[in-house]
Protein backbone atom coordinates (compact mmCIF):
# COMPACT_ATOMS: atom_id res chain seq x y z
CA UNK A 1 0.00 0.00 0.00
CA UNK A 2 1.10 3.33 -0.52
CA UNK A 3 1.14 6.23 1.98
CA UNK A 4 -2.46 7.26 2.93
CA UNK A 5 -1.45 11.00 3.28
CA UNK A 6 -0.18 11.16 -0.16
CA UNK A 7 -3.02 12.27 -1.47
CA UNK A 8 -2.16 15.16 0.27
CA UNK A 9 1.12 16.27 -1.53
CA UNK A 10 1.78 18.65 -4.06
CA UNK A 11 1.99 16.91 -7.34
CA UNK A 12 1.83 19.36 -10.32
CA UNK A 13 5.24 20.55 -11.02
CA UNK A 14 5.92 22.14 -14.06
CA UNK A 15 9.11 24.33 -14.47
CA UNK A 16 9.95 22.68 -10.60
CA UNK A 17 7.24 25.08 -9.50
CA UNK A 18 4.55 23.54 -7.24
CA UNK A 19 1.75 24.83 -8.60
CA UNK A 20 -0.86 23.64 -6.19
CA UNK A 21 0.33 26.07 -3.50
CA UNK A 22 -1.29 29.02 -6.44
CA UNK A 23 -4.63 27.91 -4.89
CA UNK A 24 -4.24 29.98 -1.74
CA UNK A 25 -3.84 33.14 -3.89
CA UNK A 26 -7.05 33.07 -5.93
CA UNK A 27 -8.46 35.02 -2.65
CA UNK A 28 -7.28 38.33 -4.47
CA UNK A 29 -8.90 37.24 -7.34
CA UNK A 30 -12.51 37.30 -5.82
CA UNK A 31 -11.65 39.80 -3.54
CA UNK A 32 -11.63 43.19 -6.04
CA UNK A 33 -14.95 42.49 -7.46
CA UNK A 34 -16.55 43.24 -3.90
CA UNK A 35 -15.62 46.54 -5.11
CA UNK A 36 -17.14 46.54 -8.90
CA UNK A 37 -20.41 44.46 -8.27
CA UNK A 38 -23.45 45.96 -7.45
CA UNK A 39 -23.56 45.19 -3.11
CA UNK A 40 -25.87 41.86 -3.60
CA UNK A 41 -26.82 39.40 -0.37
CA UNK A 42 -23.46 37.50 -0.44
CA UNK A 43 -21.91 40.65 -0.10
CA UNK A 44 -24.38 42.10 2.63
CA UNK A 45 -23.95 38.60 4.65
CA UNK A 46 -19.92 38.58 4.55
CA UNK A 47 -20.06 42.42 5.90
CA UNK A 48 -22.09 41.34 8.95
CA UNK A 49 -20.30 38.58 9.43
CA UNK A 50 -16.45 40.98 9.70
CA UNK A 51 -18.84 43.56 11.42
CA UNK A 52 -19.46 40.27 14.33
CA UNK A 53 -16.06 39.15 14.04
CA UNK A 54 -14.68 43.40 14.53
CA UNK A 55 -17.03 43.47 17.51
CA UNK A 56 -15.78 39.92 19.48
CA UNK A 57 -12.30 41.28 18.42
CA UNK A 58 -12.74 44.46 20.05
CA UNK A 59 -14.07 42.98 23.12
CA UNK A 60 -11.74 40.23 23.74
CA UNK A 61 -8.56 43.45 22.59
CA UNK A 62 -10.12 46.28 24.40
CA UNK A 63 -10.65 49.46 23.62
CA UNK A 64 -7.00 51.10 23.89
CA UNK A 65 -5.57 53.66 21.47
CA UNK A 66 -2.52 50.91 20.88
CA UNK A 67 -5.30 48.36 19.80
CA UNK A 68 -6.72 50.14 17.52
CA UNK A 69 -7.05 48.58 14.23
CA UNK A 70 -5.88 45.30 15.45
CA UNK A 71 -9.44 43.77 14.46
CA UNK A 72 -8.49 44.21 10.96
CA UNK A 73 -5.18 41.42 10.72
CA UNK A 74 -7.67 39.30 12.90
CA UNK A 75 -10.31 39.36 10.11
CA UNK A 76 -8.21 39.06 7.77
CA UNK A 77 -6.38 35.88 9.31
CA UNK A 78 -10.01 34.67 9.60
CA UNK A 79 -10.75 35.20 6.08
CA UNK A 80 -7.58 33.61 4.69
CA UNK A 81 -7.63 30.13 6.73
CA UNK A 82 -11.68 30.31 6.05
CA UNK A 83 -11.45 30.88 2.37
CA UNK A 84 -8.80 28.17 1.81
CA UNK A 85 -10.56 25.89 3.85
CA UNK A 86 -13.82 26.20 1.89
CA UNK A 87 -11.50 25.76 -1.35
CA UNK A 88 -10.52 22.52 -0.40
CA UNK A 89 -13.42 20.67 0.01
CA UNK A 90 -13.78 21.26 -4.44
CA UNK A 91 -12.45 18.73 -6.62
CA UNK A 92 -9.38 18.92 -7.73
CA UNK A 93 -8.34 21.64 -5.33
CA UNK A 94 -5.78 21.74 -3.14
CA UNK A 95 -5.78 22.19 0.47
CA UNK A 96 -3.12 24.37 2.04
CA UNK A 97 -4.38 24.53 5.17
CA UNK A 98 -3.74 20.86 5.77
CA UNK A 99 0.27 21.50 5.54
CA UNK A 100 2.03 22.12 8.22
CA UNK A 101 3.99 24.78 6.08
CA UNK A 102 0.83 26.70 5.47
CA UNK A 103 -0.35 26.90 9.65
CA UNK A 104 3.06 27.19 10.52
CA UNK A 105 3.95 29.78 8.46
CA UNK A 106 0.46 31.86 10.20
CA UNK A 107 1.06 30.90 13.50
CA UNK A 108 4.47 31.32 14.31
CA UNK A 109 5.01 34.97 12.74
CA UNK A 110 2.11 36.04 14.87
CA UNK A 111 3.40 34.67 17.65
CA UNK A 112 7.04 35.46 17.86
CA UNK A 113 5.70 39.02 17.04
CA UNK A 114 3.47 38.95 20.13
CA UNK A 115 6.37 37.91 22.35
CA UNK A 116 8.91 40.55 21.04
CA UNK A 117 6.16 43.33 21.90
CA UNK A 118 5.40 42.29 24.82
CA UNK A 119 9.44 41.30 26.47
CA UNK A 120 10.36 44.66 24.84
CA UNK A 121 7.49 47.38 26.00
CA UNK A 122 6.25 44.78 29.06
CA UNK A 123 8.72 42.66 30.30
CA UNK A 124 7.51 42.71 34.59
CA UNK A 125 3.81 42.13 33.07
CA UNK A 126 5.15 39.65 30.96
CA UNK A 127 7.38 37.94 33.73
CA UNK A 128 3.91 37.74 35.77
CA UNK A 129 2.93 35.87 33.96
CA UNK A 130 4.97 32.94 34.27
CA UNK A 131 3.86 32.51 38.03
CA UNK A 132 0.00 32.28 38.52
CA UNK A 133 -1.32 34.48 41.39
CA UNK A 134 -1.17 32.41 44.35
CA UNK A 135 1.00 29.82 43.58
CA UNK A 136 2.93 28.55 47.01
CA UNK A 137 6.58 29.42 47.18
CA UNK A 138 7.93 25.98 46.96
CA UNK A 139 6.11 25.41 43.34
CA UNK A 140 7.09 28.72 41.63
CA UNK A 141 10.28 27.10 39.80
CA UNK A 142 7.86 24.54 38.73
CA UNK A 143 5.33 26.92 37.43
CA UNK A 144 7.87 29.26 35.78
CA UNK A 145 9.45 25.81 34.06
CA UNK A 146 5.54 24.58 32.98
CA UNK A 147 4.07 27.90 31.91
CA UNK A 148 7.63 28.52 29.64
CA UNK A 149 6.70 25.50 27.85
CA UNK A 150 3.04 25.80 27.36
CA UNK A 151 3.49 29.06 26.09
CA UNK A 152 6.38 28.07 23.91
CA UNK A 153 4.30 25.45 22.16
CA UNK A 154 1.31 27.39 21.44
CA UNK A 155 2.64 28.25 17.29
CA UNK A 156 2.98 24.40 16.96
CA UNK A 157 -0.39 23.38 19.34
CA UNK A 158 -2.36 26.31 16.52
CA UNK A 159 -0.66 24.84 13.60
CA UNK A 160 -0.86 21.31 14.34
CA UNK A 161 -4.77 21.67 15.43
CA UNK A 162 -5.72 23.47 11.87
CA UNK A 163 -3.79 21.03 10.25
CA UNK A 164 -4.93 17.59 11.58
CA UNK A 165 -8.43 18.62 11.54
CA UNK A 166 -8.56 19.80 7.78
CA UNK A 167 -6.54 16.88 6.69
CA UNK A 168 -8.48 14.30 9.18
CA UNK A 169 -11.89 14.78 7.13
CA UNK A 170 -10.06 14.71 3.99
CA UNK A 171 -8.43 11.44 4.96
CA UNK A 172 -11.77 10.39 5.61
CA UNK A 173 -13.44 10.92 2.65
CA UNK A 174 -10.63 9.40 0.57
CA UNK A 175 -10.78 6.20 1.99
CA UNK A 176 -14.75 6.01 2.11
CA UNK A 177 -14.60 7.38 -1.41
CA UNK A 178 -12.33 4.46 -2.53
CA UNK A 179 -13.95 1.72 -1.89
CA UNK A 180 -17.05 2.80 -4.01
CA UNK A 181 -16.26 0.33 -6.78
CA UNK A 182 -16.51 -2.66 -5.03
CA UNK A 183 -19.93 -1.82 -2.94
CA UNK A 184 -23.44 -2.68 -4.67
CA UNK A 185 -26.33 -0.61 -5.49
CA UNK A 186 -27.58 -0.80 -2.33
CA UNK A 187 -24.05 0.33 -0.18
CA UNK A 188 -23.59 2.29 -3.13
CA UNK A 189 -26.09 4.88 -1.82
CA UNK A 190 -25.76 4.45 1.44
CA UNK A 191 -21.96 5.38 0.84
CA UNK A 192 -23.43 8.61 -1.27
CA UNK A 193 -25.53 9.64 1.61
CA UNK A 194 -22.85 9.40 4.20
CA UNK A 195 -20.14 11.17 2.31
CA UNK A 196 -23.07 14.31 1.67
CA UNK A 197 -23.17 14.35 5.55
CA UNK A 198 -19.54 14.36 6.39
CA UNK A 199 -18.97 17.16 3.39
CA UNK A 200 -21.89 19.36 5.53
CA UNK A 201 -19.59 18.19 8.75
CA UNK A 202 -16.00 19.46 6.83
CA UNK A 203 -17.83 22.45 5.60
CA UNK A 204 -18.97 22.96 9.10
CA UNK A 205 -15.40 22.43 10.45
CA UNK A 206 -13.55 24.81 8.34
CA UNK A 207 -15.74 27.50 9.71
CA UNK A 208 -15.43 26.62 13.48
CA UNK A 209 -11.30 26.01 12.51
CA UNK A 210 -10.69 28.88 10.79
CA UNK A 211 -12.46 30.66 13.78
CA UNK A 212 -10.98 28.99 16.58
CA UNK A 213 -7.16 30.55 15.10
CA UNK A 214 -8.23 33.57 15.06
CA UNK A 215 -9.99 33.81 18.23
CA UNK A 216 -6.64 32.02 19.71
CA UNK A 217 -4.57 34.44 18.24
CA UNK A 218 -6.47 37.27 19.04
CA UNK A 219 -5.96 35.94 23.02
CA UNK A 220 -2.59 35.17 22.68
CA UNK A 221 -2.17 39.21 21.58
CA UNK A 222 -4.28 40.19 24.37
CA UNK A 223 -1.85 38.15 26.70
CA UNK A 224 1.25 40.94 25.85
CA UNK A 225 -0.73 44.29 26.66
Amino acid sequence: MTNLFSVFDPSTTIFNLSLNWMSTFLLFIFVPLIFWLVPNRFNILWTKIIFILHMEFKTLIGCNKMNLGNTIMFISLFSLILFNNVLGLLPYIFTSTSHMSMTLALSLPLWIAFMLFGWINFSQHMFSHLIPQGTPAILMPFMVCIEMISNVIRPGTLAIRLSANMIAGHLLLTLLGNTGPSMSLILLNVLVFTQILLLTLETAVAFIQSYVFAILATLYSTETN
